[in-house]
């Protein structure tokens, strides 16, 4: 019986750069890799300039960021990923905006360390300040005489853009409804996860390369947005998401019904007036959601709860209560595994599966209760949304506040009817997917007003990508990417002792009891060296490859006899199957009738540790380690 095919792929460059699992993940193109073994040598600050090159945010994203490096992470399938988010908050408190006192502030001064440590990337991609180095005057002061782009939102995606735009030569003013720039981030992230002054470091450093920010106006209240078209050449719309979704059930129309993001943007500015979500907290909250902003809602009002009661002289005698109800199950939650955690450490009730049926209220119609059903499944067998409940079995929690945390919507009202720009029924504004510009020549979209809710690190991505399009647009010129990869031989390559080994180093954090007695409590405290060290030295350096040259090998086996994680084997090349470059392989090498009689070594990539055993192993030393390098840079060509 003959035996299953094999699936093989031949290796192209494309190939290479997905080795690196953690960069390709990242929608910045960060070289994770790069900066976790720089840490894991002991050079922080090359560590730092890594993280820094493609991310104008990433001392943010040091302590925020959804991490899909993380995800994608090979470690991850041995046993834990590498705490990647964390390693970058180590090395960017020390060398980062918020290292600095503000005297000594020199933003222009940063800005060119991590222009000048170009050479030192051996992984850069087209995200990377330096990729633009060909289209760069140089930062020796903010552009004056540049054209004038609004954005209008300073969340993430609208100053990622600014960043970019002031590099190229633009001048970009930001124009932000609240009292403060920086969109969710400010108003959307708690303060225990995110400091504010670090916000207003990262801001800062944006302003001194000359954007202005314009704050407490909403485009479409106190100006439209035509007189903003009529005063700049271009105009990127960044408002994002800010308004809570809802559902609508018997009941939810009243007093004590509420959203979850208003609710943070009100802790956030510490909005106090009568019609704001804190004058109408109760006793008994019930949060409907089983995401991580549905755990920073629970967690705010732990928070909150603790504040109110902490400036009460009277201290009330009844039981406060914060109860989370989701439709999935606690393995199949969205939110983070140390959202739960930690929500479950600090108080937060979780009630998995439940289906929210109907909120009751009193004869005075007040808030008294909220009924849920059991939620059998989420999701069909093709993973699409399609839930299936017990109508027999019935919850009712007592409460008197509900709060909706179960995801964001856009809320494009600005856009007047004879803008030219389209909007679509869902009131999404309708865009071109790959250069974010509307149906009006001169707008632009980027963010969550572009493509819905994503991650943090997609609307910085988003915006960078805006800044590139808007500067094509004025300029007249398409940008092209040139791309270099080269593979460097490391003879002398070696491993920290028993580095696969080593488990995930657990981030410290501040005790339940100091965490929650005021909203500004940082939770996660961070790696010392010693434990950033010791948990980026359990990378497995996945720019490292094993390269076999076929003229020396002798197909002995000893490689795949010594692989501790048996991820290479030999088999007979006739069980080899591919694409239409591996047949035409085959067939150059080999008649058809020999294939049964040749062998061929393959690799299972996933497995690799890059232990580098089976390269000391070959005794004619047909097996080398080469680490890949690439470099993408944009040039501007005339359209």
């Amino acid at each position: 019986m003959p035996l299953d095919p094999i699936q093989v792929e031949i290796p192209d460059d494309a190939y290479w750069r997905r080795q690196i699992k953690c960069q390709d993940a990242c929608p910045v193109g960060t070289d994770a890799r790069g900066y976790v073994r720089a840490i894991a040598d002991g050079d922080f600050e090359a560590a730092y300039l890594i993280a820094r090159g493609p991310n104008p945010l990433a001392s943010i994203c040091g302590r925020v960021c959804g991490a899909p490096c993380e995800a994608a992470c090979r470690r991850g399938a041995v046993d834990d990923a590498v705490s990647i988010r964390a390693l970058k908050r180590f090395v960017t408190e020390q060398f980062g905006v918020e290292s600095f006192d503000k005297p000594t502030f020199a933003p222009l001064a940063l800005l060119k360390r991590v222009l000048g440590d170009k050479d030192r990337r051996q992984c850069r991609s087209g995200e990377e300040i330096s990729s633009y180095q060909a289209l760069l005057d140089g930062l020796e002061s903010p552009k004056t005489d540049g054209p004038k782009v609004a954005i209008i939102g300073s969340g993430p995606a609208g100053l990622a853009a600014a960043h970019d735009l002031a590099l190229l030569g633009a001048r970009p003013t930001v124009y932000e409804m609240e009292a403060v720039p920086a969109g969710m981030l400010a108003v959307g992230i708690p303060e225990y996860r995110l400091p504010r002054d670090l916000i207003e470091a990262e801001v800062e450093l944006i302003r001194s390369l000359g954007v202005k920010f314009v704050c407490n106006t909403c485009v479409g209240k106190d100006m439209t947005l035509k007189e903003l078209r009529r005063d700049h050449q271009a105009t990127i719309i960044a408002i994002g998401a800010k308004r809570s979704r809802e559902i609508e059930l018997p009941g939810s129309q009243g007093p004590g019904v509420m959203g979850g993001v208003e609710f943070l943007r009100d802790v956030a500015v510490k909005d106090r007036s009568s019609d704001s979500t804190l004058s109408q907290l109760g006793k008994r909250i019930v949060v409907i959601g089983g995401g991580n902003v549905a755990y920073d809602v629970s967690r705010s009002l732990i928070r909150q709860i603790g504040y109110d009661v902490s400036r009460s002289a009277l201290r009330q005698a009844e039981v406060r209560e914060v109860h989370l109800c989701c439709l999935e199950g606690v393995e199949d939650m969205p939110a983070d595994d140390v959202e739960i955690l930690e929500g479950h450490e600090e108080g937060v009730e979780l009630h998995a599966a439940l289906a929210p049926v109907s909120i009751q209220r009193d004869e005075g119609g007040a808030v008294c209760g909220m009924t849920f059903k059991r939620c059998l499944s989420v999701f069909d067998d093709q993973g699409r949304f399609s839930p299936i409940f017990d109508e027999d079995d019935i919850t009712t929690i007592e409460v008197d506040t509900v709060v909706w945390a179960i995801g964001q919507k856009t809320d494009a009202s600005l856009i007047e009817a004879d803008s030219g720009i389209e909007v679509d029924p869902m009131g999404r504004i309708k865009n071109d997917a790959e250069s974010l510009q509307t149906t009006a020549m001169d707008v632009f979209v980027t963010g969550d007003i572009a493509y819905g809710t994503r991650l943090l690190i997609d609307a910085v991505a988003s915006g960078k990508k805006c800044a590139r399009s808007v500067w094509s647009q004025l300029n007249g010129q398409s940008l092209q990417p040139e791309q270099e990869l080269v593979q460097i031989n490391l003879p002398d390559y070696s491993r920290e002792r028993d580095y696969e080994k080593i488990p995930r180093m657990a981030v410290s954090t501040a005790s339940a009891k100091d965490r929650v007695a005021r909203q500004d409590a940082v939770v996660e405290q961070g790696f010392n060296q010693e434990e950033a060290m010791t948990e980026a030295s359990r990378c497995f350096d996945c720019g490292v490859n094993t390269i076999f040259d076929s003229d020396k090998c002798i197909l002995c086996g000893g490689c795949a006899d010594v692989c501790p994680e048996l991820c290479l084997q030999l088999v007979s090349c006739d069980r080899l199957a591919g694409n239409d470059q591996m047949g035409e392989l085959l067939r150059l090498r080999y008649d058809q009738a020999e294939l049964a009689d040749m062998s061929a070594i393959i690799k299972d990539e996933e497995k690799c540790i890059r232990c580098a055993l089976c390269a000391q192993r070959c005794p004619v030393g047909a097996i080398t380690m080469e680490r890949v390098g690439f470099s993408s840079q944009w040039v501007g060509a005339t359209s």
